[in-house]
């Protein structure tokens, strides 16, 4: 018995190796896959080179060697963009989930166990006014719990940076990952009683207002879903629309809800930043109608994450239930 038992050991030690080499042969260069991943991600081979730390030609060498390896065109030009050929977008799915599971088994492995830090990404306008209390109810869960908040513009690398879980508007930014729905937020006029005291009507007629008491949300050049204040008299009272120029302006919409608070104006408010200073008093809804924004916003999280128990219960508390969403 110990004869046979030593002669299958003898065995099977070079079958592995052979297996082994045989599974490694099959790898693409791993250095061409990193370059394809973020060159894809980011739609150019300057962008891809100055987060690599190299020239846009030495992405594009490394885009050709893996060409050549798979025998397959990944990229065609789209204008001044890049845009993945069908074979680009078969593999880049899984390249990316494939490099941020190891980034993330490359944390863990240098930490030493799993950590207890959750890092949440999430835009500007909806750090202070929503995650803020969102976070506040998961750390009475987990007091324990380390947090690290991130407030910074799509897109982000996820597997990079090693965030847990951002948070986007719209579903568009980060196609190799699922999009998770939270809510989809409206816009309704906004502002402090003591404004309308003083410059409203007793009929909330908003067409007989001032045009340098509107507030005016300057969504950037990125977006253009966003409804306006001519969207909104359209929909309620047909052709009008207070003039931009003439008005306040401001470039973040949880900063036009801020501004609305102080007395400065009236603002077309997201309904989720603007909700604990209505149900406070500190704001006064100048009407019931509301207008959808042209996205929702989504959670995504890498494929390592998601069995996370604290990830898992901060989803739970930022998706809106309809009678949030409907304050």
């Amino acid at each position: 018995m110990k004869i046979f038992a030593t002669t299958a050991l003898i065995v099977s030690i070079p079958l592995v190796k052979l297996m082994g080499d045989a599974l490694m042969q099959r790898l693409p260069p791993l250095n061409a896959v990193r370059t394809f991943e973020v060159a894809a991600r980011l739609g150019s081979f300057v962008l891809a080179g100055a987060e690599l730390g190299v020239s846009s030609a030495a992405v594009s060498q490394q885009i050709r060697h893996l060409e050549d390896y798979f025998g397959k065109k990944l990229f065609v030009r789209n204008g001044n963009r890049l845009a993945l050929t069908d074979a680009g977008l078969a593999i880049y799915p899984q390249t990316s989930r494939a490099l941020g599971d190891i980034a993330a088994m490359t944390v863990r492995i240098l930490e030493g166990e799993m950590r207890t830090r959750l890092i949440v990404s999430v835009p500007f306008s909806l750090a202070e006014c929503w995650l803020a209390p969102k976070l506040s109810e998961l750390l009475e869960i987990y007091p324990q719990l380390s947090v690290d908040v991130r407030v910074e513009d799509d897109p982000v690398d996820l597997a990079r940076h090693d965030v847990d879980l951002r948070v986007s508007y719209g579903n568009y930014h980060y196609p190799s990952f699922e999009a998770i729905p939270l809510f989809h937020d409206e816009v309704l006029p906004v502002c402090a009683p003591e404004l309308w005291y003083r410059h409203g009507n007793k009929d909330f007629d908003l067409t007989q207002i001032h045009e340098s008491l509107f507030i005016h949300t300057q969504w950037g050049p990125n977006y253009a879903s966003h409804p306006t204040w001519g969207d909104w008299f359209t929909s309620e009272v047909g052709d009008y629309s207070p003039d931009p120029a003439h008005g306040r302006r401001s470039g973040l919409s949880s900063l036009s809800v801020t501004l609305a608070k102080l007395g400065m104006g009236i603002a077309l408010g997201q309904k989720v930043i603007a909700k604990r200073d209505l149900e406070a008093g500190r704001l006064i809804a100048l009407s019931t109608a509301s207008l959808q924004l042209g996205h929702a916003y989504c959670a995504f999280v890498p494929a390592a994450k998601r069995g996370r128990v604290d990830v898992q219960r901060l989803i739970g508390l930022l998706q809106l239930s309809k009678v949030e969403a409907g304050l």
